[in-house]
């Protein structure tokens, strides 16, 4: 076999066989050791890339980005070995893509958000001058109990409820977790059904999956190809023995608002109908910023937000819990938040919460406005710039800051890092299981076939997003889809 050379992007597919590289220093080459296929990698750059950090056996982290290689093949043609993805790129797109541009394109909001200028300064003093235990019984203790206590009115204010029925928590994977394990564990003398979406987020999912292990019946129900629940299909799977329901206000991959008040009513009519009582909670994470939050409107008994999510701190949380809601508190060890949730309150975190969740409401009109026009502007860019991209999740009850593209013939971590050396920041679905090879389980639920799933991706808008920044993304990435695309359909003409 003669030996050949070209410039490929060398990717880890299987990483359960026997790989290894050990970076060398200099323009010395890598070494590939495998068993099957003896390849000499002269590096052109300096890192190499594996999709989940590490290669095995290695000992060594390995760079995340990108790496182009010269490779030379001596015994097998790389192109027909199933352990490597090789994707000709020209140098000149990998080198010079981003030159001219500093700043970052920002389009991953709804995995999170900068914290507001207005939030950080009400935030700092209970740092320092107010730094003390709200719990505590001296002066400047009750001082900062009452600077909570006024957040907590403030949070109850812009969700129509009262004060009591405000828990704070440490975000909303805290929320969704106490919210069905507290009502599931609270009811579970009167039934073992919980009744969930198969696009739930994964604080949702894995709740309900830990409560099968240990006696719960979960129904996973499906939606269609745009990510709808059917509520007839809702009320079908409602027994005698329900007694939790969650379904989330609006997906956080693909944007998909669910009807949220026409199923709470439909729940509340059946439960009358059988006699019992169940109790109704809705992930409302992402919806905190464009979305109407009145809990009356919603006609929900749970709901769960989290502070980072609407340009609050991380690590701050709301759970709102309906009086009289059957609840069986999941973090014990104190009498804090009325019995219901332990441990010590984080009053800066609950302060810069309130504080961003006002902000949020006062120009939620403005920066739903401004990010619709973008994401219009984006969506039709996209359709109009790159072929056989497919827009995911429902085209008009969808966030008005998300954007879900899969592009065939792509694989989404290759675009997403060079959509990073071009500084422009986007993802593929839920930053809780950017780790995860497999594709998305909300795509699989929408019936994304998974050779066109793996091309996915998702960017978010926020209000400090511009029009000049969506035209720079519109003219950055089709370009990077093609270069991608290019080497496949090479293949494909070879074979």
């Amino acid at each position: 076999m003669s030996t050949n050379s070209t410039l490929v992007a060398l990717q880890f597919i299987d990483l359960h066989l026997p790989l290894s590289l050990t970076p060398s220093t200099g323009r010395e080459p890598y070494v590939c050791p495998l068993q099957t296929c003896g390849v000499s990698v002269e590096a052109t750059q300096y890192s190499v890339m594996s999709t989940r950090g590490r290669a095995p056996g290695a000992g060594k982290s390995l760079c995340t980005r990108p790496t182009w290689f010269h490779v030379i093949c001596n015994s097998v043609d790389p192109l027909e070995s199933p352990m490597l993805t090789l994707a000709r790129i020209e140098e000149s797109n990998s080198t010079d893509m981003n030159q001219g541009r500093n700043e970052l394109v920002y389009l991953d909001h709804a995995a999170t958000t900068a914290v507001h200028p207005k939030v950080l300064e009400a935030m700092i003093p209970l740092f320092s001058d107010y730094f003390y235990n709200a719990s505590s019984m001296y002066g400047p203790a009750q001082e900062c109990r009452q600077g909570m206590e006024a957040a907590r009115l403030s949070v109850a204010n812009a969700l129509s409820c009262k004060p009591s029925e405000v828990i704070f928590t440490s975000g909303g994977t805290e929320s969704d977790n106490a919210a069905i394990k507290g009502a599931a564990i609270a009811l579970q003398d009167h039934g073992n059904h919980i009744i969930t979406s198969s696009i739930e987020h994964h604080a949702v999912l894995h709740t309900c999956h830990a409560l099968e292990k240990i006696g719960f019946e979960v129904t996973y129900l499906p939606v269609d190809r745009d990510g709808q629940l059917d509520p007839v299909g809702l009320e079908r799977a409602i027994t005698k023995r329900t007694t939790v329901v969650s379904i989330m206000l609006a997906n956080n991959e693909v944007g998909t608002i669910q009807p949220v008040a026409e199923i709470a009513d439909l729940i509340k009519t059946k439960s009358k109908q059988l006699g019992t009582q169940i109790v109704f909670h809705t992930d409302a994470v992402q919806g905190a910023s464009y979305l109407d939050l009145d809990v009356n409107k919603l006609c929900v008994d749970a709901l769960s937000l989290s502070a980072h999510k609407f340009n609050g701190p991380k690590g701050s949380g709301i759970l709102y819990l309906r009086r009289a809601t059957p609840f069986e508190p999941q973090q014990v060890g104190g009498s804090h938040e009325r019995d219901r949730r332990a441990g010590t309150e984080n009053v800066a975190g609950i302060v810069g919460l309130a504080q961003a969740l006002s902000l949020a409401i006062d120009n939620r009109s403005s920066n739903r406005q401004h990010v619709l026009n973008l994401r219009d502007k984006l969506i039709h860019g996209i359709r109009e710039r790159i072929p056989h991209a497919h827009l995911n999740g429902h085209e008009a009850d969808r966030l008005p800051n998300n954007v879900n593209f899969s592009f065939e013939g792509t694989d989404s971590q290759w675009t997403l890092m060079a959509l990073d050396e071009a500084r422009i920041a986007a993802s593929t679905g839920s930053a809780c299981r950017t780790a995860s090879l497999d594709p998305s389980h909300v795509l699989v639920a929408l019936g994304v076939p998974a050779d066109i799933a793996i091309g996915t991706l998702r960017m978010t808008l926020g209000p400090e997003n511009t029009a000049e920044e969506i035209d720079y993304v519109l003219d950055t990435l089709p370009g990077i889809v093609d270069n991608i695309r290019r080497p496949k359909q090479t293949l494909q003409n070879q074979s």
